[in-house]
């Protein structure tokens, strides 16, 4: 599509409609602007009495209407479009019969797939987004383009969307729940990074969560895949026909299209086909999982033409990001780490599997949002000698460890400290890896990570 038609498309997408944000916080604050900005009629709908930016729609724009306290199906049938926060299931019966009666539901990737003319990076999966995301943003940037990292890692995309003609790439994190809403975004790479068991909660099964995901490799951009998991090349099957696709794979990779481990004289390297990059050895994140992460960007990276050597050098400076298995300590000869991004049971297993040992003292809970933790069972019975529990769904996940595992189960996460403390010794690592979400006892997985940095650094000084 051309850019002026792009333009065209973007200035006259709500053209004597009237639209209703519907959910707060930063996306929706992010889509007010928007809409504002462009003299759209639009209200503001959140089944939250007191939701957050409540107080910024109230003094930037004071004459606009606001609903809070329920989603009103009277109220939102005076509207012709909604604009949904990923944070509201589509299955709410209230949005079920404004669709069912035919009324537009989009989010806000929705809003810049119609708007931008730019190339897009999108990238999805249960485990790894906000990594990959991050590393391929930092190799855009250091390739010198004017680069935008946005989406579910935590900026809302439309808050750049005003300074989009000096935007030379968009590199996209995007869930689910995003993908839902979205129907025109045809990305120049996607990707889809795995595929495990989460947000069973907002999901009837593991195929309508995956066909979920699989929405954003829809139209004709390349695609890039996991060849390490069957239920990627499942999904993807079909398109290999088709599109161009990059894969990577912690095996030899079998074309120059792939990337993946070369061994060479006992020492791992990464690869390009046949062609050696940079030795393992040599990337700062540490776990097999990461590796992986580092070859899923790498490939998307080529896949944007962005240059090998930048690339390469800036996953040599790339320290990971704060919550995925970051250090926290080492006293004694025992090591600390903060995993509490793992919301997931397939999260949890990558980082316990990248540890690469079986001494593990790992802190376990929360809440479970309906998973099945049965496939901890083996991989926690092969590497924990010591599991601690704690949260909503500490008695469901202990039902599925192994009798032979050995378990305590706490009230706090402070108790949880202390006891691995008192249960530590040299050459073992405590690993906090919840797989389970933390609103039952903090504000989010940041929340619960900082505190336990703190408690850690507070018990060994």
């Amino acid at each position: 599509m051309q850019k002026v038609e792009k333009q065209l498309i973007c200035a006259d997408m709500f053209s004597g409609q009237r639209v209703l944000v519907m959910g707060l916080g930063k996306t929706g604050l992010s889509c007010v602007k928007f809409l504002a900005d462009r003299g759209i009629d639009f209200a503001v709908m959140d089944s939250r009495e007191q939701p957050p930016g409540l107080f910024d729609v109230k003094s930037l724009y004071p004459s606009v209407d606001i609903y809070t306290g329920m989603l009103d199906v009277t109220v939102m049938k005076q509207f012709d479009v909604l604009v949904v926060s990923p944070g509201i299931a589509l299955k709410e019966p209230a949005l079920q019969h404004a669709a069912q009666a035919g009324t537009p539901i989009i989010g806000d990737i929705e809003i810049l797939a119609k708007c931008t003319t730019k190339p897009v990076v999108a990238i999805t999966g249960s485990n790894g987004k906000s990594t990959v995301t991050t590393l391929l943003g930092e190799m855009a940037k250091h390739s010198k383009l004017h680069t935008v990292v946005a989406g579910n890692i935590g900026v809302p995309v439309l808050e750049h969307i005003n300074e989009d003609e000096s935007i030379d790439l968009y590199v996209l994190e995007l869930s689910s729940f995003q993908l839902e809403t979205t129907q025109s975004l045809n990305a120049t790479v996607s990707t889809i990074l795995n595929i495990s068991e989460d947000h069973m909660d907002r999901y009837g099964s593991l195929s309508e969560y995956a066909n979920a995901k699989r929405k954003i490799i829809s139209g004709t951009g390349i695609v890039v895949i996991n060849l390490d998991d069957i239920y990627v090349m499942s999904l993807l099957e079909s398109e290999s026909r088709s599109r161009t696709i990059f894969g990577f794979t912690l095996q030899e990779p079998a074309s120059d299209n792939q990337f993946g481990v070369i061994s060479d004289h006992g020492e791992a390297w990464l690869a390009k086909g046949n062609d050696k990059l940079l030795p393992i050895s040599e990337i700062k994140i540490k776990g097999k999982h990461n590796v992986a992460n580092v070859l899923a960007a790498l490939a998307l990276g080529t896949a944007i033409n962005l240059p090998i050597p930048v690339m390469l050098e800036t996953v040599q400076q790339f320290s990971g990001l704060p919550h995925r298995t970051q250090w926290v300590a080492e006293a004694n000869g025992v090591v600390w780490f903060n995993d509490s991004k793992a919301t997931n049971v397939g999260a949890a297993i990558a980082a316990i599997k990248g540890m690469g040992s079986n001494r593990l003292i790992l802190i376990l809970g929360g809440q479970g949002k309906g998973q099945n933790f049965s496939e901890l069972g083996n991989m926690v019975a092969q590497h924990a000698r010591l599991v601690i529990l704690l949260g909503a769904d500490a008695d469901l996940i202990a039902s599925s460890l192994d009798a032979s595992t050995n378990v305590e189960k706490v009230n706090s996460l402070a108790e949880a400290v202390q006891v691995a403390y008192e249960h530590a010794v040299e050459d073992d690592i405590v690993l906090l890896s919840p797989a389970c979400a933390s609103f039952d006892m903090f504000d989010g997985y940041e929340h619960r990570g900082n505190e336990y940095m703190r408690l850690v650094k507070e018990v060994i000084a």
